[in-house]
């Protein structure tokens, strides 16, 4: 009967509570399973940038003592054989395999769907299979690194106003205040010397300590526009 198929999509959008529609084109629909391919590229896209985002918080939390240490992670599996009372990243590295997956099942999807032929392909079962699994992966992983990570990570103040204060590359935001001359020269005696930028501007009298604390405030630093412009625009600078 024609009308099944329409009748079909009708009940299943009444039990599933999502819209299902019938194709226009049903002999496309019946020879190309392009449409998943889209689908599963747009997870395995969504696998990367959670993958990068899970490598963030691992170096940002690497230390304690010899690391980046900017974060501190939630000791979901504290010790280790090797390195007794070392908290691992152990769910970030969850996230990070749970993605490796997906991507590798987004090559099974995209094998299938090449290798119809004719009018019909063959392959949906694998590709109905990987597409569903990656799906609960995705799901399931970011639930994982939501609930054991994100909710009670902290952040380590005392240590990322450390770096930002050793950093050489702050020096950016002196530019339009000392010129590029002298905020490099800053940079070159930073550098080698091994003190802070903060410490050398202070000993050359070129800027009072507010105007320093101001323009290398990290919210002057993290914001469009010109740091500290309005404090020192009567110093001619």
């Amino acid at each position: 009967e024609p009308n099944y198929i329409h009748d079909v999509a009708y009940e299943l959008s009444e039990v599933v509570g999502e819209p299902f529609y019938t194709a226009d084109n049903l002999i496309d629909a019946t020879n190309n399973t392009d449409i998943f391919a889209d689908i599963s590229s747009g997870l395995k896209v969504t696998a990367l940038v959670l993958i990068k985002m899970a490598n963030d918080f691992r170096l940002m939390a690497s230390g304690p003592r010899c690391g980046i240490g900017e974060l501190k992670l939630p000791a979901r599996q504290p010790g280790s054989s090797i390195m007794p009372g070392k908290v691992n990243p152990v769910i970030a590295e969850v996230l990070n395999q749970v993605c490796y997956q997906v991507i590798g099942n987004d090559l099974t999807i995209t094998l299938a769907v090449e290798n119809g032929q004719f009018e019909l392909n063959v392959m949906e079962p694998v590709l109905a299979y990987n597409l569903f699994n990656n799906l609960c992966y995705l799901k399931n992983g970011v639930n994982t690194f939501v609930d054991k990570l994100l909710v009670d990570l902290e952040v380590d103040r005392e240590q990322c106003e450390y770096w930002l204060n050793r950093s050489v590359g702050i020096v950016t935001a002196l530019l339009p205040h000392l010129g590029y001359e002298t905020a490099s020269a800053l940079a070159k005696e930073a550098y080698t010397s091994g003190r802070a930028i903060r410490d050398i501007i202070l000993e050359k009298g070129l800027l009072t300590e507010e105007e320093i604390n101001h323009i290398l405030s990290p919210k002057e630093m993290t914001r469009p526009g010109i740091a500290g412009a309005n404090l020192l625009k009567n110093k001619g600078n």
